[in-house]
């Protein structure tokens, strides 16, 4: 059988738009072979909505272009430079264990990066074997699944294959490869690698290439530079607001982990919180507290400003006009973020109309979760179906004296009480990816070769708004523990 044939069978229809960049972008170079590729998972439904037949897939030749052994038809294998504030120091970074290899058009006309995570070194490892371990791919398909399912923006995983070989860490781990599928993987991290060694002709390639690519309705702007930065101060407005608004902690919100797209990129030290507390860190290297829950606004806020320092010789001519444009752009995130969080929060509430004082009942909501150590899921699930007595708060002066004004704002709405309850349903996620669930599927799998948990956990992830009898298990709150839960990078 032919490649083309073969391509045709399994739906791939690859372009290769980033390969058109300068060659400074990008190093062109195909996967590292492995030596035996074996699929644990494969996302049927993803596959489908890009135009993939899973049949053609699931099976060697499928477990082959996953593993990067075998190059589908139309695809040009790249790994992508880029550079990054980590941790607020500036370095130089590119794809270290990735490879692009192109992009896919969907049937509805899309254009979605596929990309090998694990696929062996590039120039950019710095000294690493550029491969993954079996337990982070499989976290990070959990989590950006979970995170498809509670309609935030994310990049998806479409499979993982063992390869049949070891990476080393901290011990010996069994090595994977994870298929991410992303809107691209462009990163303000690429923007500071075209500003810091590129020419300025390059810059403005990159960012022409961006607008076409993501904001097409800009281009024919007078200054559709300042459009650009203005839609994406949007957008990570918007994304940082729902990750507030549903528990989740990024872990590692370093300049090369933010896109420009606007979706949720790179689960390394992630998680949700269960406790409300705005000091919530879970990342085993985020000592000092820097991409604390409560901080991912602010952060958010200064990666937007080193996004808007690299378009400076785009924005205008003059050096103090185009930092002015750029302030203007960068000061209105915080107001951006703030209504978009106030809306998601009303909604959480079942609110449908706009009082003012509603910031102050829900920040004194907030104030109680913390001081009594409250579920931030489970209390807003509670609230939705008036099963006060599954929150700690329940019996506490000042939650009643809450309560009572919650049910009088409700109450000055035209909107029925069975309205706000179903808003409130469609707000409040029934569940989210527990911590202790995950790694329960991550040991199973790892450690034991049995992917049924996972399976199971992701079943259930799948529909966090349907709020049915069966996910109640999955709502349950962890045991007890002296130990703080810590995640990893897993690099």
């Amino acid at each position: 059988m032919t490649k083309r044939k073969e391509a045709i069978e399994a739906g791939w229809n690859l372009d290769n738009s980033y390969a058109r960049l300068p060659k400074a972008f990008f190093s062109s170079l195909n996967p590292a072979p492995v030596s035996s590729p074996k699929l644990i998972i494969f996302n049927s439904r993803l596959a489908a909505s890009l135009g993939l037949n899973d049949e053609a897939l699931q099976n060697s030749d499928g477990e082959a272009i996953f593993a990067g052994n075998r190059i589908p038809d139309g695809a040009l294998p790249l790994a992508q430079a880029y550079a990054g504030h980590q941790f607020g120091h500036f370095t130089m970074l590119g794809d270290g264990r990735a490879v692009l290899l192109g992009e896919q058009i969907t049937p509805a006309g899309e254009r979605v990066d596929i990309q090998l995570k694990g696929a062996g070194r590039t120039p950019f490892s710095r000294g690493g074997d550029g491969r993954a371990a079996l337990g982070p791919m499989l976290r990070e398909y959990i989590i950006s699944e979970a995170m498809h399912a509670l309609r935030i923006p994310t990049t998806r995983s479409l499979a993982v294959v063992t390869t049949g070989e070891s990476v080393f860490r901290e011990t010996e781990f069994p090595g994977a490869i994870l298929t991410r599928v992303a809107s691209s993987h462009l990163r303000v991290g690429t923007f500071q690698y075209a500003a810091k060694w590129g020419a300025v002709e390059e810059l403005r390639a990159l960012a022409d290439y961006t607008i076409k690519r993501h904001y097409p309705d800009v281009e024919a702007d007078e200054n559709r530079y300042f459009s650009l930065l203005q839609e994406v101060v949007k957008r990570q407005a918007s994304l940082v607001a729902k990750w507030q608004l549903t528990g989740f902690i990024h872990g590692v919100m370093n300049t090369d982990n933010m896109t420009i797209s606007g979706e949720t990129i790179d689960y390394g030290p992630c998680a949700f919180m269960d406790v409300y507390d705005p000091a919530t860190v879970f990342s085993s290297i985020d000592i000092q507290g820097r991409y604390a829950y409560g901080n991912q606004p602010s952060i958010a806020g200064w990666n937007l400003a080193r996004f808007a320092e690299t378009l400076l010789p785009l924005l205008h001519d003059n050096q103090e006009q185009a930092v002015q444009f750029a302030q203007d752009a960068i000061s209105g995130f915080p107001e951006l973020y703030r209504r978009h969080w106030l809306a998601g929060m009303r909604a959480k509430l079942g609110l449908f109309n706009e009082e003012q004082q509603d910031e102050t009942l829900i920040e004194d909501l907030l104030s109680m979760m913390q001081k009594y150590r409250a579920d931030y899921t489970n209390t807003f699930r509670a609230l939705t179906f008036d099963r006060l007595e599954d929150t700690v708060l329940c019996g506490t002066k000042e939650f009643g004296q809450w309560h009572e004004r919650w049910q009088a704002r409700l109450g000055r709405q035209q909107e029925p009480k069975a309205s706000s309850q179903k808003w409130m349903q469609d707000s409040n996620p029934a569940l989210i990816p527990r911590n202790h669930r995950v790694e329960e599927a991550l040991d199973a799998a790892v450690k034991q070769g049995d992917y049924s948990v996972m399976e199971r956990l992701l079943d259930a992830l799948s529909s966090p708004y349907a709020h049915t009898s069966e996910q109640d298990d999955y709502a349950k709150l962890p045991e007890p523990s002296a130990i703080p839960y810590r995640t990893f990078c897993g690099t």
